[in-house]
């Protein structure tokens, strides 16, 4: 029994990377709680205008519009890879034959549906229809790195960062805080970036690589800085509900040197380059949900920012469940042996 729902589920769980999905779903829900203390103009509450964010029903869209998107772009990936993954790796789902290309192709078109109806049943709870503009326009980025961004380095490091960024932002077209999905943004590019490099991914970084996505982080920044200011004013770039003096983005700041040093310990203590960019790669975006709860607890509740930052080892823990299965799996199989040529 075990066998038979090892060859059904876990290639299915592999090809969307399901043991991550944890990630997606901690920065929408962090977008949700912080607009439960958003302060519309006239003095009242997000909540008493436009209801709960985090009802249950929209909890349930929430989590639906996330798992959509994200396994959509994994699964997309991946049968975009197909025919080069069988020279460098040939274990995944779909070169190794254990997802059909017909079953990968349904399985995307499900997510994506999936995804869209989350959102547009979110839209409509919520009164406003940018939640599912956002949707769209977020699945459009994700499709437009799987077939053309990583092949173009640069661009699709940049896109990366503008995924987790807008994806961020579909619950709360009001953005409650810019700094939260700004810090997605420019850790997850930068992230990429280096995990690429340590990785030896070819074609490799150049100078012009590494200036071309700082610079354009640099303008993407600038770009929503100065255009929520000038429709808000500084001052709600800055606030919810909380003086000047208090500085509530100290704990994030602090978030991001922490991963600093965790990045300097795994390039000490990984045996290669390329096993410490893999390692990165995974602990960096593990590190979005303690950005997600420490933006939760400066701007709305340390208990709901403990709560939030739950599903870290609920994360971690389901990527080593699914590498321990895979291991489990693939010593139950029978040997192949292949005739030796002469």
């Amino acid at each position: 029994m075990f066998e038979a729902l090892s060859q059904r589920l876990l290639p299915l769980l592999q090809l969307t990377r399901m043991a991550l999905v944890f990630t997606a779903i901690a920065d929408t829900y962090a977008t949700a709680l912080l607009l439960r203390h958003v302060t519309l103009p006239g003095g009242r509450s997000y909540v008493s205008v436009h209801g709960d964010p985090l009802e249950p029903r929209r909890m349930l869209a929430i989590a639906g519009l996330s798992i959509g998107l994200y396994g959509f772009g994994m699964s997309l990936n991946d049968i975009a890879d197909r025919r080069r993954d069988r020279h460098s790796a040939a274990h995944r789902p779909l070169p190794s034959g254990r997802v059909g290309v017909f079953t990968a192709h349904g399985i995307m078109l499900l997510l994506v549906i999936g995804a869209l109806g989350a959102a547009a049943f979110y839209s409509v709870v919520a009164g406003n229809y940018v939640c599912l503009l956002l949707a769209i326009w977020t699945g459009a980025l994700i499709s437009f790195y799987d077939l053309a961004g990583k092949y173009l380095v640069a661009p699709g490091l940049l896109t990366l960062g503008l995924i987790r960024f807008f994806h961020a932002l579909i619950p709360s077209p009001q953005v409650p805080v810019l700094w939260h999905p700004l810090f997605l943004l420019n850790h997850v590019a930068i992230l990429s970036m280096v995990a690429y490099h340590w990785e030896e991914k070819r074609p490799s970084l150049t100078k012009i690589h590494w200036w071309t996505v700082l610079g354009g982080l640099a303008l993407v920044d600038a770009l929503f800085i100065g255009l929520l200011a000038a429709r808000r004013g500084w001052a709600h770039i800055v606030l919810i509900d909380q003086p000047l003096a208090g500085w509530p983005i100290i704990p994030p700041i602090g978030a991001a040197l922490a991963f600093v040093g965790v990045a300097w310990y795994v390039r000490r203590h990984t045996k290669t380059s390329r096993e410490a960019g893999q390692t990165l790669m995974l602990y960096g975006l593990l590190w979005l949900i303690v950005y997600d709860a420490a933006f939760v607890g400066s701007y709305a509740g340390w208990f709901e920012a403990v709560v939030l930052v739950l599903l870290f080892p609920l994360a971690y823990v389901s990527v080593q469940l699914m590498r321990w299965w895979s291991k489990i799996f693939s010593l139950s199989q029978k040997p192949v042996f292949k005739r030796a040529r002469t």
